[in-house]
């Protein structure tokens, strides 16, 4: 087994006590002793601090770089203009299942910054770099730079405090300046939550941390970790590559073809996607909500009867927010929101509604 990376921040965590787990590859804080409930409602209520530097950063440069973004990846890169940030797919060319799903940042035509999930960037980068045409060039910078993601309704005073832009709208990003270092501030994130995401050089990561974490005290700041993360996701309906969205699921099956661009010419997975999004796919990403005490987790069986199987959880757990249990789950197509379901827990049927995430109202949109 090779050893695991760490992020550059890995000494603020071990000092703050977190309990780390392997996520992509890397060693990274899995929760603090406040425990996950705690930084969750941290991110819903006030303002929370990740670290996501296990995340991958890649940079497409050159003449027509943006163009050829835009011919592989599904979204529709025109649809934005410098300075915005979109979600996108990486679809596989043969198949249309989902390699990847990732962040473009839009610089101008002759840059583009990708983030990819931690387990997959090498994989995008490869396939990238192998059909760039003549002068664009695909650079994988995955250990070079650390993310860190402040979420929470108090994330703009928190940055404010730190002489950070604030105020961006969703999905827009800016190049600015912490301590003579650069930093970018981006209007992303992956809880539901107002917030940001920053990408700074590791040498600069633990001055920025440090800041920050002195700048929300006041606000009730709290260092947050995976497991805070997949709870505030879950809610929100975000699907995770490699549970919910992987290379045997395509954005139709996954409820992710909003992010395709289908009138464009061309992307990776086109045709057979196309053909799929006509004929319709036979499964279909569901929301569901315990009905009574259940507690859902990945690969339990969906029943409709005892002896019929619809599909299973792809990501389930407890629902801090709603005090219940709450899933994601690939399911026959033919079941819809307001039916409901039965999930097997170690043995035991219980009773789900199906429903349209997001589970939770919030505030990711507002401003």
């Amino acid at each position: 087994m090779t050893d695991l990376l760490t992020s550059p921040l890995h000494d603020r965590h071990v000092a703050l006590g977190a309990k780390f787990s392997e996520f992509g590859g890397w060693s990274m804080p899995l929760q603090y002793p406040s425990g996950v409930v705690a930084e969750h409602d941290a991110v819903r209520n006030a303002v929370g601090i990740f670290d996501v530097s296990h995340l991958g950063k890649a940079m497409v440069t050159g003449p027509g770089a943006a163009a050829y973004v835009n011919a592989t990846l599904t979204n529709d890169l025109d649809r934005i203009g410098p300075g915005q940030a979109q979600y996108t797919l990486c679809c596989d060319e043969e198949t249309g299942g989902i390699v990847d799903d990732l962040i473009a940042y839009l610089q101008d035509d002759t840059h583009v910054l990708l983030i990819p999930n931690a387990a997959n960037t090498a994989e995008v980068v490869r396939r990238l770099q192998a059909k760039a045409p003549e002068g664009v060039s695909v650079t994988n910078h995955h250990e070079e730079y650390a993310v860190l993601a402040v979420q929470g309704p108090k994330s703009d005073e928190t940055l404010a405090k730190v002489g950070l832009p604030t105020g961006l709208d969703y999905m827009a990003f800016v190049e600015a300046e912490f301590e003579g270092t650069g930093i970018v501030v981006c209007r992303t994130g992956y809880t539901g939550e107002r917030g940001y995401e920053l990408v700074v050089k590791n040498a600069a990561a633990g001055a920025v941390w440090d800041a920050l974490m002195a700048a929300g005290e006041e606000f009730g700041i709290a260092p947050c970790g995976l497991g805070a993360r997949d709870t505030l996701r879950t809610e929100m309906g975000y699907p995770l590559h490699g549970q919910d969205i992987s290379p045997s699921v395509t954005p139709n099956e996954g409820r992710v073809g909003w992010a395709v661009g289908w009138k464009k010419p061309a992307f990776w997975g086109r045709d057979v996607l196309l053909a799929e999004k006509e004929a319709g796919p036979k499964r279909i990403l569901r929301g569901l909500v315990a009905a009574g005490r259940g507690i859902p987790r990945p690969h339990m069986p969906v029943l409709l009867t005892h002896d019929l199987r619809l599909g299973e959880v792809t990501s389930g757990t407890f629902s801090p927010t709603l005090k219940k249990g709450i899933a994601l789950a690939l399911l026959a197509a033919t079941i819809e929101e307001g039916q409901q379901v039965m999930v097997d827990i170690r043995g035991r049927a219980e009773a789900f509604d199906v429903v349209k995430p997001p589970f939770v109202e919030t505030s990711v949109r507002e401003g």
